[in-house]
C-alpha cells in the first residue's frame, strides 16, 4: 500500500533504444587526460538534451536524454571516471585523475575547464552553493553553479584542511563550513566554521568520519564507525549506533524530512559485507534506529523521493520504498532479476540516481537504464546502452 500522497506525473514513452556492444577494456583508474578531448564526437541526437542523464562506461560517458531515454551523446573518456551533478539544470561535473572537468552535458560538450584536484573526491550540493574535496591536498573549494553559465571556471572560495584525507564539506546557507578532520592514515571527526572560516565546534569522537547529508532545517548528519555526528543549531553532538562496530558511510537526506537515511554495516573484518538493514537518523530526537530490507544493497543503492521518502535499490532487483517515520518498508517495485555486489567497489553494479518524482536505475548486466515514476510505482521506460554503465548522474535543476 502506497503510504504518501500521490500526484500527477507525466510519463516518460516506453522506448527501448538497441544499440552495439563495445569490447570491455581494463579499468585504468590513473589514465590521463586524453588529448583534445575538450569536445564530445558527432551527436547521435539533434538538438539539446532536455533533463540529461550522464552514465559512465568503462570507456567514457553516456549523455542520455531524461525524457525520452534516448542515448545523445557517446563521449570518450579513458580511465575510471565519476559523475555528480554541478548543481544547475546543464552540466554534471566527471571526476577524473586529475580533477573534476565540467561537462555541459545539454550541448553534450566536455570542456577543458577543470577544478584541478589531485584524487578527486566528493561533490556535495546545498543552499545553492556547490562543494568540491580534493583528497590529495585537503582543499575544499565552494563555488555558485549559475556561474558556471558565464564560460569558464567560477571564482570559488577555497579552504585548506589541516591534512589531506578522504573527506567531505558542507556550507550552509549562513555560510557556515562544515568539514571532515582527518589525514591520509586515520580520520577522526569535524569541524564548523563561520562565514570567516574562524571555527566555532568541532568533534574528534567519529572513527573513519565518511559521507555526509543534510536534513529538514539545515541538519547535518556526518557518518562514523559507530554512528554519526549531528551538526544542528551550532552544536556537534554524537549519535552512537546500537552496536560496537555500526558503520554509516553512505547518507541520503531530504529537505522534507528530518530523518536521514544511511547506510549500517557491523563487521569490521569482512572483505566485503552485504548489509541487509539501513540506518534512520533522527535528527530532531537526535535517535538512530535500523530498518530490515531483507536484502543487500550497495553504496550506490540510497536515494530519497520528493516526499522524504528513503529509497533503496537492493540486491533482489526491486527498488524498495521506505516510510522513515514509521521505519518500515511500505512497498518496492520490480525492476530486473537479483544481483550480487562485485568484490571491487570500482566494478559496475545497478545504480540509482533519483531527480524529481523519477528514479533512475541500470542494469549492467543487461546494459540497460530503466526509469520508474516514484509516485505510482509504475516503470516508465527502458533503453537499451551499448556498454556496460557504471555510474549514473545528470543534471538537477
Amino acid at each position: 500500500m502506497n503510504a504518501w500522497p500521490r500526484t500527477r506525473v507525466a510519463a516518460l514513452p516506453a522506448l527501448l533504444v538497441t544499440g552495439l556492444a563495445l569490447g570491455a577494456c581494463a579499468t585504468q583508474p590513473d589514465a590521463p587526460k586524453p588529448a583534445g578531448a575538450a569536445s564530445a564526437p558527432p551527436r547521435m541526437v539533434e538538438g539539446p538534451v532536455t533533463d540529461p542523464l550522464v552514465a559512465t562506461y568503462d570507456g567514457g560517458l553516456y549523455v542520455i536524454d531524461g525524457k525520452t531515454l534516448q542515448v545523445a551523446a557517446d563521449i570518450p573518456l579513458p580511465g575510471f571516471n565519476r559523475v555528480n551533478p554541478a548543481g544547475d539544470d546543464r552540466h554534471v561535473l566527471v571526476s577524473t585523475s586529475t580533477g573534476f572537468r565540467v561537462l555541459d552535458a545539454v550541448s553534450t560538450e566536455l570542456k577543458n575547464d577543470e577544478f584541478a584536484a589531485p584524487k578527486p573526491g566528493h561533490v556535495v550540493r546545498h543552499a545553492g552553493k556547490t562543494v568540491l574535496f580534493s583528497d590529495g591536498t585537503g582543499v575544499v573549494t565552494v563555488f555558485d553553479p549559475k556561474d558556471l553559465a558565464s564560460g569558464g571556471l567560477p571564482k570559488g572560495a577555497t579552504y585548506t584542511s589541516a591534512a589531506p584525507h578522504h573527506g567531505v564539506a558542507i556550507e550552509l546557507v549562513g555560510g557556515e563550513l562544515v568539514t571532515t578532520l582527518g589525514t591520509e592514515e586515520k580520520r577522526v571527526g569535524v569541524l564548523v566554521l563561520d562565514r570567516e572560516r574562524k571555527e566555532i565546534a568541532r568533534n574528534e569522537k567519529c572513527p573513519g568520519v565518511h559521507g555526509e547529508a543534510a536534513a529538514k532545517d539545515e541538519a547535518v548528519v556526518i557518518g562514523c564507525e559507530d554512528g554519526a555526528l549531528l551538526y544542528k543549531d551550532a552544536a556537534v553532538r554524537k549519535i552512537s549506533s546500537p552496536d560496537p562496530y555500526g558503520r554509516i558511510g553512505n547518507q541520503a537526506g531530504s529537505e522534507a524530512s528530518a530523518i536521514v537515511l544511511g547506510d549500517y554495516k557491523t563487521d569490521p573484518e569482512a572483505e566485503l559485507e552485504r548489509p541487509e538493514r539501513v540506518s534512520l537518523i533522527d535528527t530532531e530526537s537526535g535517535s538512530l534506529r535500523l530498518a530490515d530490507l531483507g536484502t543487500s544493497y550497495t553504496f550506490r543503492s540510497l536515494g530519497r523521493g520528493p516526499h522524504g521518502e528513503g529509497l533503496v535499490l537492493g540486491t533482489d532487483g526491486r527498488l524498495h520504498v521506505i516510510d522513515p517515520e514509521k521505519g518500515t518498508v511500505v512497498d518496492h517495485v520490480e525492476i530486473m532479476a537479483e544481483w550480487r555486489e562485485p568484490l571491487e567497489w570500482q566494478q559496475p553494479r545497478p545504480a540509482l540516481f533519483v531527480r524529481g518524482g523519477t528514479a533512475y536505475v541500470t542494469d549492467p548486466a543487461k546494459r540497460e537504464l530503466h526509469a520508474i515514476d516514484i509516485e505510482s510505482r509504475k516503470k516508465l521506460g527502458t533503453v537499451a546502452l551499448p556498454a556496460s554503465p557504471n555510474e549514473l548522474s545528470g543534471v538537477v535543476g
